[in-house]
């Protein structure tokens, strides 16, 4: 049977997409769409607020996107020799949280040392920085514009600075249109509620909806819509 992801590609070590690794074990032939694209935001002030890690108690980290911004910091400001020579050191003597080991393997290409890989979502890394000795300077937060309100609220709740600033948004893809077109199924199932929001826009159905976004409940979602005594 053949899947439709509406999703970016993206090799793990084995140089596949795990996604259509994961598919593939079941049999499931899937192809790649990419749905969502993304704008950046703001880098000359988050370049600025890299500058000077004694202004914060450390980094939060919750998406691939935000360690980009970062990056693009780094590359579009000729930070680099900065970076490499001192600015990466200094951050790594404090800490840095991230969600997830996509976001932790980009935190670490880019010389820093992630914490909290394990926690899988943001209310767990929350509890996991909670957990932790707290400075009295912020952590700094560079995410999404629809990025969601529950770590932000217990650190809060806890008694623990953070600066939150948006450094990209999410848009819809400007191909989609016309990539669907050309493949189009009845039935989808949506890797997470951004992708959702984003194929509502389009006007598309949306069948179910992954648990989290990772290969595995994918995978899950796809066998619960292929059984007709299931619902997601």
């Amino acid at each position: 049977m053949k899947v439709l992801l509406l999703k970016d590609a993206k090799d793990d070590d084995s140089g596949q997409d795990p996604y259509i690794q994961e598919l593939g074990l079941y049999g499931l032939e899937a192809t790649l769409i990419p749905v969502l694209s993304f704008e950046f935001l703001s880098l000359p002030i988050l370049s600025e607020k890299l500058s000077h890690p004694e202004g914060f108690g450390g980094l939060i980290f919750t998406s691939p996107r935000a360690v980009e911004a970062v990056k693009l910091c780094l590359e579009k400001d000729n930070k680099t020799e900065d970076w490499e020579k001192s600015l990466k050191n200094r951050w790594n003597a404090k800490s840095v949280y991230v969600v997830g080991s996509a976001t932790a393997s980009l935190v670490n290409k880019i010389g820093l040392d992630a914490e909290g890989a394990h926690s899988g979502n943001a209310e767990k890394l929350a509890e996991y920085i909670c957990s932790r000795p707290s400075s009295a300077l912020p952590l700094l937060f560079p995410c999404g514009t629809i990025k969601g309100d529950t770590l932000p609220k217990m650190l809060k709740d806890k008694g623990v600075p953070m600066e939150s600033m948006h450094v990209y948004q999410t848009i819809p893809h400007p191909g989609i249109q016309g990539n669907l077109e050309s493949y189009y199924e009845n039935q989808f199932v949506a890797i997470g509620p951004s992708t959702t929001r984003a194929m509502a826009a389009q006007g598309l159905p949306v069948s179910c909806t992954a648990e989290s976004p990772t290969p595995q409940a994918l995978a899950a979602g796809i066998r619960k819509v292929l059984q007709p005594d299931s619902c997601c």
